[in-house]
């Protein structure tokens, strides 16, 4: 009894903290890895001025047409090159977000007169989690968000770039075109808002992102999935962040009596036959590479340069002197987060790396922020959550 009235002690002193500083408080859980963009859910003016703060640090402003990022310095070499500010909207950006990023946002519009706090808690990635990535042909692999599904929110499914699964609501759509039919066949099924890939082939691998668009959040995640021959053909697993370079070693010297083939996703794109050495041409491999393959003629590595998000899939090796082959299954990552905002506004229009949209409501005080009375606030609010926190366990 003691307790359940100090649980609503607690619950009663939340709502005076959050009733004191006027602000609206979002909290949204999300993935080691995903990227995260906090919505203004304004058009900014020129009289606009903008700031954002991590705790009680500043570490984003917009003035007018004016914007200022904090340095590795200011920032205490937390971000590192991570933040991203919208010029347009004032939105912020963290892409790549980790553990250390878990805290409170706040977000302060003076020409408003108001602020929001985010409150952000990051969850590391297990290891369980990632062996289920990886599956031999013939199984099936299920992605799971781990997040509750509402009955508005729009969720859609990505592979390789490339739309394959829309759900709003009740209603569903898998693979609305042709290529994406040829490729699954029917192999796709919807189940409280995790993708299942029924009987994998190694054509399946590849980076699988998830979308999810609500009236308050938008959150990108993505899943890399490993598909290895049944038979048990040796498989290397690579994640590269889009623009770098990745070669795939063969781990042999070439002999006069070794043929090479290359393969990406069934299509040849190189070979070694002897001493003579090809990479396929634009027309070829359908213009995806553009001269960006190249061939040691000694070992028959394979190296990408710049790579894409549209690189990633299944590279092949058969070396057909030693009558065997691998399988090198590549993640390409790190879309722009100006490419990344516009698919963003384009999807909100028509109906990460989260989106949190919020209301803006109004303070009781004229004056919009200080540093005292944010560090005020936050200090009440995470005392509020240990408290509460302690409070459930004692139940």
């Amino acid at each position: 009894m003691k307790v359940f009235i100090l649980c609503i002690i607690l619950c009663t002193f939340f709502m005076h903290v959050v009733s004191d500083v006027g602000a609206d408080v979002v909290s949204v859980s999300v993935m080691e890895g995903d990227s995260v963009t906090l919505y203004t859910g304004l058009n900014k003016s020129q009289q606009e001025r903008m700031k954002w703060y991590f705790h009680v640090d500043r570490i984003a402003e917009i003035t007018g047409d004016l914007r200022k990022i904090c340095t590795d310095d200011e920032c205490k070499e937390r971000f590192r090159d991570r933040l991203k500010l919208d010029h347009q909207t004032g939105s912020l950006t963290i892409t790549n977000i980790t553990i250390t990023d878990t805290g409170l946002y706040k977000l302060l519009i003076n020409s408003h007169n108001s602020e929001i706090i985010f409150g952000v808690s990051v969850s590391a990635i297990s290891a369980a989690l990632l062996d289920k990535m990886k599956k031999k042909e013939g199984k099936s692999v299920s992605l799971d968000p781990g997040v509750i599904n509402h009955p508005n929110d729009m969720m859609m499914w990505y592979f390789n770039d490339s739309l394959i699964a829309e759900i709003t609501g009740d209603q569903s759509e898998i693979c609305t075109d042709d290529q994406c039919k040829e490729r699954f066949r029917d192999r796709l099924k919807f189940g409280s808002g995790s993708l299942t890939i029924k009987n994998c082939i190694t054509t399946d691998s590849g980076l699988y992102t998830l979308q999810i668009i609500s009236s308050r959040f938008n959150i990108i995640r993505s899943f890399s999935v490993t598909v290895t021959d049944a038979f048990g053909v040796d498989t290397d697993g690579l994640s590269v962040m889009e623009g770098d370079s990745v070669t795939l070693h063969t781990d042999v010297k070439m002999t006069q009596q070794d043929r090479i083939r290359w393969y990406f996703n069934s299509i040849r794109i190189a070979e070694i036959i002897y001493n003579h050495s090809k990479i396929c041409t634009d027309d070829q491999c359908k213009e995806r590479f553009r001269d960006r393959l190249q061939l040691d003629s000694h070992t028959g590595d394979l190296t990408i340069t710049n790579t894409r998000t549209t690189d990633a899939g299944v590279y092949k090796l058969l070396m057909n002197s030693r009558n065997s082959e691998r399988i090198f299954n590549v993640a390409v990552s790190g879309v722009s987060a100006a490419e990344r905002h516009e698919v963003n506004r384009k999807l909100l229009e028509k109906g990460e790396s989260v989106t949190l949209n919020h209301g803006v409501i109004s303070p009781n005080s004229s004056e919009p922020f200080s540093g005292a009375a944010a560090a005020s606030a936050s200090v009440k609010l995470v005392v509020f959550l240990i408290l509460l926190l302690s409070c459930c366990s004692w139940l």
